[in-house]
């Protein structure tokens, strides 16, 4: 098959976060043009893509025009104005993955109820209206509810464990679930072609930091048995074939004591959970992302290494231009591999980058890992 994108192509990218830059990287290898459309000039993006353009990702007009000049839309965040996207496809761009999907992934709600509409196991809930009054509810807590919109990173999730937190809870179209008394929280990230060819990579263990709740430490492979790996890959396949997706899907799930697996969330592109791809498999997230939305044949996902996945996030207590203390004597460590993400500016809890340890045995590269975390700081 010829494929024109080697020569003139444009690819247009919704958004100019960090997740947009390692795609610019990869698809440099392809010759690739890659445009941007982002609200902020001083995004990570914003100095190496092709074309950036100032826009709001919210506005129609600013996303309608842009995707008019490119040759294929994608997104590196899914909170992006569908009416825009709609009408560029029904125009005959193509726009992967593709706005009836997205449309699912925007709302938390129509998301589960998704989930339980096609058999795909995830916790018990109650889609809320903003006039809900929690208190009926209060009998059953522990409870998490979260805003069906807008939400990331932690955001607009509330934990109700008690009557005294109804407080705290969202008077907007919300979620509640059940919470889920969970061993382990994994994720699997899959993706697919126009063709309908899927592959998967390897689960991952995934260990948040209690107070920003981002992931602090992923592990590759998982610690989990045989049974839970493919029930969880199963999932994962099932979840992007009923979608009818094209492009690249990130399951976040939970890991019960008694072995069953649940669907918490999903994202419909390159995702934190797979950072790890760079070094540690055949074929990155980020490249197979290009390989499915340009109907190329989908890399090999086979592990190389294990992998230890850390985000730098900025410390507590500082706020400005960032510095960045014990670079050195990490990347004196074997097999240390630093990603930063041209963010000028630091704040508590900002994801500035990512570090991947690799190598043979995971019990020494958890230990290499722990000292990147104790010695490698964002101040400013």
């Amino acid at each position: 098959m010829n494929h024109t994108f080697y020569n003139n192509f444009k690819l247009g990218v919704l958004g100019g976060g960090q997740l947009g830059r390692m795609l610019i990287q990869e698809a440099i290898n392809y010759n690739i043009s890659v445009s941007i459309l982002e609200s902020s000039p001083d995004c990570p993006c914003g100095d190496i893509c092709n074309e950036f353009t100032q826009g709001d990702l919210m506005d129609f007009n600013n996303v309608y025009n842009f995707g008019k000049q490119v040759d294929l839309v994608t997104i590196e965040i899914e909170n992006v104005n569908l009416d825009a996207l709609e009408k560029l496809e029904k125009e005959g761009r193509t726009v992967y993955p593709q706005t009836k999907v997205l449309k699912i992934v925007q709302d938390k709600g129509l998301q589960k109820q998704f989930y339980k509409d096609n058999g795909i196991p995830t916790s018990n809930f109650q889609l809320l209206n903003e006039n809900t009054d929690l208190n009926q509810f209060s009998e059953s807590f522990p409870k998490v509810q979260k805003l069906r919109k807008f939400g990331y990173d932690g955001k607009g999730v509330c934990i109700l464990r008690s009557k005294e937190d109804i407080s705290k809870g969202f008077s907007a179209p919300s979620l509640l679930e059940d919470m889920v008394d969970f061993e382990k929280e994994i994720a699997v990230i899959v993706a697919r072609n126009p063709r309908g060819e899927v592959k998967h990579y390897e689960p991952v263990e995934m260990e948040f930091n209690p107070d920003a709740n981002l992931v602090e430490f992923l592990y590759s492979p998982a610690d989990i048995s045989d049974d839970v790996a493919k029930k969880a890959i199963k999932i994962a396949t099932d979840l992007i074939e009923k979608l009818d997706m094209v492009g690249l899907l990130a399951i976040e799930m939970f890991v019960l004591k008694n072995g069953d697996v649940l669907v918490n969330e999903i994202a419909p592109r390159p995702h934190n959970s797979g950072h790890h791809s760079i070094e540690a498999s055949l074929t990155s997230q980020y490249e197979q992302h290009l390989r499915a939305i340009l109907n190329m044949p989908l890399g090999s996902t086979k592990n190389i290494a294990s992998a230890v996945m850390i985000n730098i996030l900025g410390e507590a207590g500082y706020e400005g231009d960032a510095i960045y203390e014990g670079l050195d004597e990490v990347v004196a460590l074997e097999g240390v591999n630093i990603h930063l993400y041209g963010k000028s500016k630091t704040k508590p809890f900002r994801k500035m980058g990512h570090v991947t340890i690799v190598g043979e045995d995971i019990e020494e590269t958890k230990k290499k890992a722990l000292f990147v975390k104790s010695t490698l700081k964002v101040k400013a």
